[in-house]
C-alpha cells in the first residue's frame, strides 16, 4: 500500500468543495484512493459507471441525488455519462454542502470540456502514476521506478518480465478501446507508430513536420495526435522559457513519455541491462526526473525549459512567484555542467540552481549550484520542507 500523493489534497478539497475531480490516466490507483476516502465518511456512496446497474441507479439522477444528500456520492469513470454534470450542478445549488461528491476521470480533456457546467463548484486534482517520494524506501527503489514505471500493476510485478507483459496489454487496450471511448478516432495501428516516434524524440523539440514526413500525414493532423496523446496524460508537452531576454530564445516544445515505463516499453527496453548503453539512456532519465518535478510544483508554479540560438540551455525552469529554480539533469555519478548551463542561469537570474543526479547523497557545486538525487525534489520545490 502506497501513500499517494494526492490523497490529502483531495480530502482538503472535499473539506471546502461541494465537488471533488481526480483526474489521471486508467490503472493509476484513482479508484483504489477514492475507495479509501470514501470510507471516511458514512454511509458513503461508489458507482463505477461503466457498469451498467449502476447507471440504471442514474437513470433519474436528480431523485437520487436528492434521496442521498447526506452522504457522500463517488462516481467513477464519470466521462460515460456527460448528462450528470447539469444534473449535479443543479443538486449542488439546492443543497450547497462541502464533500457532496467525488467525481473520477481518466482524461483530463473529456472531464474538463463537460464539467464547464460546474464551475465554482468543483476542485480538480491532478494525479500522477506512482512518485519516487510515494515509493521511496532505499537506493535500488530509483531503478525500478524508472525502469517500470509509476503504473502500480507494472510497478509491484514479481519480475521485469511480468511488468513488461502488463504494460503491453494497457498500450493495446489504451489505441484499441481507450481513445475510441474517448471520441478520438485515429486509426490504432497509425497512432501506435505515432507513439513510438515520439519515444525516440522523447526530450527533443518536437517537429510536427518531419514526423508527418515520416507517417505519411499533414503536420495539422500530427499536431492533433499529440494534443490527444497529451490530453490523454501519455504524453507531457514541455513548453520553452519566454522573456524579454534580447535573446533568440528557441520556439518549439519539448515532448517526453509522461511514464518512463511506457518509454521503455515503446522503445522495447525490457531490463536494466538493455537500459544500459541504451541511446534513449540519459534522455529517460532526463524525462524521469522532469516527471518529479511537475508532479511536485507549489501551487501556481510554472514549468518550462530554457534555450537560445547561441547554445544556453536550462533543462528545467520552475518560477514560483517568490524565486525562479532552474535544473539540469544528468545521467552520471559525477555529473558536469557546461558553459551553457551557467549562461542559462545568468540570463534568466535564478535564484537557486540544481543538477539532478543518481547520486545517494548531493554536495554543493558553486555558491547557488547543488548536486541532488531525485528523492531530493519535493524537498528543495516546497519551501515548507527542508532537505
Amino acid at each position: 500500500m502506497f501513500h499517494r500523493k494526492a490523497s490529502q489534497e483531495i480530502r482538503n478539497h472535499l473539506s471546502w468543495s461541494p465537488a471533488v475531480a481526480i483526474l489521471g490516466a486508467r490503472q493509476i490507483g484513482k479508484t483504489t484512493l477514492a475507495r479509501q476516502i470514501a470510507a471516511e465518511f458514512p454511509k458513503s456512496i461508489y458507482l463505477d459507471l461503466e457498469n451498467s446497474q449502476a447507471r440504471a441507479k442514474l437513470e433519474q439522477a436528480d431523485v437520487f441525488f436528492q434521496a442521498h444528500r447526506d452522504r457522500l456520492i463517488v462516481l467513477d469513470e464519470i466521462q460515460n455519462a456527460p448528462e450528470l454534470f447539469s444534473t449535479m450542478r443543479g443538486e449542488i445549488d439546492a443543497e450547497r454542502r462541502n464533500g457532496r461528491f467525488l467525481i473520477l476521470g481518466s482524461a483530463s480533456f473529456k472531464l474538463l470540456q463537460q464539467s464547464q457546467s460546474l464551475a465554482g463548484r468543483l476542485a480538480l486534482v491532478d494525479m500522477a502514476p506512482l512518485l519516487l517520494s510515494e515509493v521511496h524506501r532505499d537506493f535500488e527503489d530509483i531503478q525500478t521506478l524508472w525502469l517500470r514505471g509509476g503504473f502500480p500493476n507494472s510497478y509491484t510485478a514479481p519480475n521485469d518480465e511480468a511488468s513488461w507483459l502488463w504494460r503491453d496489454g494497457f498500450v493495446r487496450h489504451f489505441l484499441n478501446t481507450d481513445l475510441p471511448a474517448l471520441g478520438i478516432n485515429v486509426e490504432p495501428e497509425l497512432m501506435r507508430r505515432f507513439w513510438r516516434m515520439t519515444a525516440h524524440l522523447h526530450g527533443q523539440l518536437f517537429n510536427a513536420s518531419s514526423i508527418a514526413a515520416s507517417l505519411g500525414v499533414s503536420s495539422p493532423t500530427v499536431t492533433r495526435y499529440l494534443d490527444h496523446l497529451v490530453q490523454c496524460l501519455m504524453l507531457r508537452r514541455l513548453e520553452p522559457f519566454h522573456a524579454n531576454l534580447g535573446k533568440r530564445l528557441v520556439k518549439s516544445p519539448k515532448i517526453y513519455v509522461r511514464d518512463s515505463g511506457l518509454l521503455h516499453y515503446l522503445m522495447g527496453i525490457h531490463n536494466i541491462t538493455d537500459m544500459m548503453g541504451h541511446p534513449i539512456t540519459g534522455a529517460s532519465w532526463e524525462g524521469f526526473c522532469v516527471e518529479q518535478i511537475c508532479n511536485h510544483l507549489p501551487a501556481g508554479a510554472s514549468v518550462s525549459f530554457y534555450r537560445t540560438a547561441a547554445g544556453a540551455e536550462l533543462d528545467v525552469v520552475v518560477e514560483t512567484g517568490r524565486q525562479t529554480l532552474g535544473f539540469e539533469i544528468k545521467f552520471s555519478s559525477a555529473p558536469k555542467v557546461t558553459k551553457g548551463f551557467w549562461q542559462a542561469c545568468e540570463d534568466i537570474g535564478v535564484n537557486q540552481a540544481y543538477v539532478i543526479a543518481p547520486v545517494q547523497e548531493g554536495w554543493t557545486m558553486a555558491n547557488n549550484v547543488q548536486v541532488i538525487s531525485p528523492i531530493d525534489i519535493p524537498s528543495y520545490l516546497n519551501p515548507n520542507i527542508h532537505p
